[in-house]
């Protein structure tokens, strides 16, 4: 391990130490400390990250994040009121203008009851599978509201 001291540092009272040294598969580590900091960075030289190594990185990361029940039923009501949103901004662009109202009807019902479709059938209810469901009965309820607020 070799120790390089940093000058620029020394004007203002701090003079940390650098250790670098090689790990095993070719990692460095550099370590900086001083009286009261301490800092640990692993680098890896085993070459350039590429995308693909990332992107197959991802399912396991988003798990990992929806494994605690509070980010479940987060996101679980953040897709619902995102439906009931969409609901909204359709009823009311549609509704204004008064043109195809019957074909964003049809549409609407269409989405809803292929949605339904695919929940009930499958065997096993993911996590994404259920927020789909969710924005479904947000957006249903979006459109019921809607249809109470013309009736009155």
């Amino acid at each position: 391990m070799s120790l390089v001291s940093a000058p620029s540092l020394h004007k203002f009272g701090l003079s940390p130490q650098i250790g670098i040294s090689r790990v095993r598969r070719g990692t460095l580590v550099y370590q900086y400390s001083s009286g009261f900091l301490s800092i640990r960075a692993v680098q890896e030289n085993g070459g350039p990250r590429r995308l693909v190594d990332i992107i197959r990185i991802i399912p396991e990361l988003s798990r990992n994040y929806f494994r605690s029940p509070s980010r479940r039923a987060l996101f679980g009501g953040i897709s619902l009121l995102g439906g009931f949103y969409v609901a909204q901004t359709i009823s009311l662009s549609f509704g204004a203008l008064g043109v195809n109202d019957v074909i964003a009807a049809v549409l609407c019902v269409l989405l809803t009851e292929y949605v339904t479709r695919f929940y009930y059938s499958r065997p096993k209810v993911t996590f994404p599978l259920a927020l789909l469901n969710n924005f479904k009965m947000g957006f249903t309820y979006g459109l019921f509201i809607d249809a109470f607020k013309l009736a009155s």
